[in-house]
């Protein structure tokens, strides 16, 4: 039996990290045994983050390093039966999605003023006042020095709008010939982007980069579709 530990639900969503989402994908798409276990400080992690798994190799942290495990233990089931091509374009799409529009919709969520008050109520509400308070903040803060590390965060509201449009842009681009991220065939970079983009489609309430993908009614039918593929949803 695999364990799978994720965020509890906010946001409308059943399942508030990509990364979480994409590995439950995974785990239903493969068919494998798994139970999930909801962990709301992500600090309790081996790596201060999630997801992580307990299975027969112990406890995995890191979506990448899972899928690593899975396809171990699947005989090549994530990554066996890929051509080189669909290999490359499914894991440039995936760099893009996870270490760059990612970082946007984090951006959306937590250094928007106007939109904070719904991550404090989704991620502190549990906590007394005075406490969630004082942790949404050193929370935001975290949040915010990693955003400016990252490069992101260096950049005006404005200017993060158009690096968005321009990622949403190269995926609707991938997706104009072709029914999945890397060819004619569902492949686990699929659940990696159509996760983020569920996340960000499904968000309630809506942020700034929610409104922006509505310009791109097609990738919210790719992200749809994969869900209803797979069985696997974002939203509650």
């Amino acid at each position: 039996m695999i364990t799978l530990y994720t965020f509890p639900p906010a946001f409308g969503l059943r399942n508030v990290s990509p990364f979480c989402l994409k590995v439950e994908m995974a785990l239903a798409h493969l068919n494998l045994e798994f139970d999930i276990a909801l962990q709301s400080n992500p600090q309790k992690s081996p790596k201060g983050k999630l997801p992580y798994i307990e299975c027969d190799e112990g406890i995995i942290a890191d979506s990448e390093l899972i899928y690593e495990y899975l396809d171990r233990k699947t005989g090549g089931g994530i990554f066996g039966s890929l051509t080189p091509v669909e290999y490359a374009t499914g894991f440039a799409m995936t760099r893009l999605t996870e270490d760059h529009l990612y970082w946007l919709m984090v951006a959306s969520r937590w250094a928007d003023d106007a939109w904070f008050p719904h991550v404090r109520q989704g991620f502190f509400g549990n906590l007394p006042p005075l406490a969630g308070n004082l942790v949404a903040r050193l929370a935001r803060r975290q949040v915010l020095q990693s955003l400016h590390l990252q490069g992101l965060g260096r950049h005006s509201l404005e200017e993060q709008a158009g690096f968005a449009r321009r990622d949403f842009r190269a995926l609707a681009g991938a997706l104009s010939e072709q029914p999945y991220i890397a060819g004619d065939r569902l492949t686990c970079f699929d659940f990696a982007v159509a996760s983020l983009l569920a996340g960000i489609y499904d968000n309630q309430p809506a942020t700034w980069i929610t409104n922006i993908a509505a310009e791109y009614p097609s990738l919210k039918a790719y992200a749809e579709r994969i869900q209803e593929e797979v069985g696997v949803f974002s939203r509650k």
